[in-house]
């Protein structure tokens, strides 16, 4: 993509407050480090995401250090262009290491992703690089995973009734919504073209992830759970 006219409309097309902003640029800077030349780089989703890009393009352009990257949303995407970040595609290149941000974060490092509704591209691109960095606050620690947050389900459209049907049956479901959108009528729509079931659960098991894929009509969901990345905190 070209690059804009500003490298300030980065902020523009973000354009929501970012909480705890000093705190997670600094962690931002830390995770930039990590650059190097020609580097195929994941980008998460989220604000936290969107600092490290930003340290990301700052230190390509103090050092030289071009590299390329793999975003998992269309914001990122027009982010990267606004910043004259070259994108590519896991069809293309595979990562040589990728970034995010979490939701929840337990003490055996499993997570939950999803807020931004990106969480199918978001887990195809952590699965696909070995080296992976999870940018959390202390906020985002959790004892029990689900404490905090609910599950975003991404759901084929025509599969909600099933889906809806089949999660009833779950005695651990203890409120479940069809993720509405905020600038626009009707449900949230994903990248994919898929909707989001918001799930609360009493419980979340090791095996969670498996028993919510294996219903007909769901797509992904926001557990991560046994990919043990590295997690940047402070």
């Amino acid at each position: 993509m070209a690059k804009w006219d500003d490298d300030q409309d980065a902020d523009k097309i973000w354009g929501r407050d970012i909480s705890n902003r000093a705190q997670k640029e600094q962690l931002a800077t830390k995770v930039a480090k990590r650059l190097k030349k020609g580097d195929v780089v994941g980008v998460g989703s989220g604000s936290t995401s969107f600092l490290v890009l930003r340290a990301l393009a700052s230190r390509r352009d103090q050092e030289e250090l071009d590299f390329r990257a793999i975003t998992t949303s269309i914001e990122m995407e027009l982010i990267c262009a606004a910043l004259g970040i070259t994108t590519t595609t896991l069809q293309a290149e595979v990562p040589d290491w990728s970034f995010d941000g979490a939701d929840e974060v337990d003490d055996e490092e499993n997570l939950i992703k999803g807020r931004g509704g990106a969480l199918l591209r978001e887990k195809l691109v952590i699965k696909a690089c070995t080296e992976s960095y999870i940018v959390i606050d202390p906020s985002k620690r959790v004892s029990r995973l689900g404490s905090k947050f609910p599950v975003p389900i991404e759901t084929i459209p025509d599969a909600i009734h099933i889906v809806y049907q089949e999660l009833s049956k779950m005695s651990v479901v203890e409120s479940m919504v069809l993720r509405q959108a905020v600038a626009k009528d009707g449900p949230v729509i994903t990248e994919n073209g898929n909707v989001i079931f918001d799930v609360k659960f009493s419980k979340i098991d090791k095996d969670m992830e498996s028993k919510l894929k294996a219903i007909v009509g769901v797509v992904e969901t926001g557990l991560f759970i046994g990919y043990k990345p590295t997690i940047v905190s402070e």
